[in-house]
């Protein structure tokens, strides 16, 4: 039995203070909505003891689908690479970037730069730069990474995924599935139809659909949207599950769920995969994390 845990978007805080030139952008009105709306719906000691729980639960891996930083702050990016060192080694964590992590022009580069080690498929990376989709093998699973993450105009936070990935996304998940692995894909943006507002989406979501539909996976883990969602798109042979997960630094009481994270429980075989999800997390103000609900998704 291969245990993987997935949590998003924990929007790591506090926010460092920026200097002038650092609002000279999109920025500002990121700012100024952390200080409206973010800073009171993240604020506390949800994510830690989030992550707590996690470790307790001693999984065998963990993914991180994006959004660890708020504005792409050169600090922040210093925070994210602490916070993950803190949280696992890269043997056993696997990271993805998100819009935030992205949020002016050359954040995520210089982001990626500092989580390479968690970023980085088993073959390693061309020198100085980190590639997508990346590929892991874990026990029985593979777990093949895209990203999505692109510097978006004010007032979007729009998913995009490059055109040259997708035979390389096509060809990984195609050999995953002739060695026998359980394939799980990770992107920030949900590559379903009316995942999100037009704003917020993933451009292009119907060719990452054309190729799962091709090529296959057994699971597809999102971000995003601060919500719980699963949903089923097509697959080779049958539906592929894609589920997304709350913000792991969502305060109980907002108006998205609270930080939640998901154990997916993977055992089987080819033709005979059996995948049991459950639900951690915090469920109103005042509750400790406990399990909230679980499925059989396969």
């Amino acid at each position: 039995m291969f245990h993987l845990a997935h949590l998003s978007d924990p929007h790591l805080g506090p926010l460092p203070k920026p200097r002038t030139l650092e609002l000279a952008s999109k920025r500002v009105l990121g700012y100024v909505n952390w200080r409206r709306n973010r800073m009171r719906a993240l604020a506390g000691p949800v994510l830690g003891n989030l992550v707590e729980d996690v470790l307790a639960q001693a999984p065998d891996h963990i993914a991180v689908t994006g959004d660890l930083m708020n504005l792409g702050l050169p600090d922040e990016i210093v925070t994210a690479r602490a916070w993950l060192e803190a949280f696992g080694s890269p043997e056993r964590i696997s990271v993805i970037p998100g819009n935030h992590d992205a949020y002016v022009p050359g954040a995520l580069k210089r982001a990626l730069a500092a989580w390479a080690p968690y970023a980085t498929g088993d073959h390693g990376t061309p020198p100085g730069r980190v590639t997508f989709p990346y590929v892991r093998r874990r026990g029985p699973v593979a777990i093949v990474a895209l990203s999505s993450a692109r510097a978006s105009a004010p007032f979007m936070a729009t998913g995009h995924v490059e055109s040259a990935c997708l035979p390389e996304l096509h060809d990984q998940l195609v050999h995953a599935r002739r060695d026998g692995l359980f394939r799980v894909g990770l992107i920030h943006h949900p590559p379903f139809k009316g995942a999100t507002n037009w704003h917020k989406r993933l451009v292009g979501s119907g060719r990452i659909r054309a190729v799962l539909k091709e090529a296959g996976a057994e699971l597809v883990l999102h971000g995003h949207t601060h919500v719980d969602s699963f949903v089923e798109i097509e697959g080779p042979d049958s539906a592929i599950p894609v589920v997304g997960v709350p913000s792991a630094s969502n305060a109980p009481g907002g108006h998205k769920p609270a930080a939640r994270y998901n154990i997916f429980a993977i055992d089987g075989e080819p033709g005979a995969w059996r995948c049991h999800m459950t639900e951690r997390g915090f469920e109103g103000p005042g509750s400790a994390i406990g399990v909230i609900r679980e499925r059989q998704i396969w």
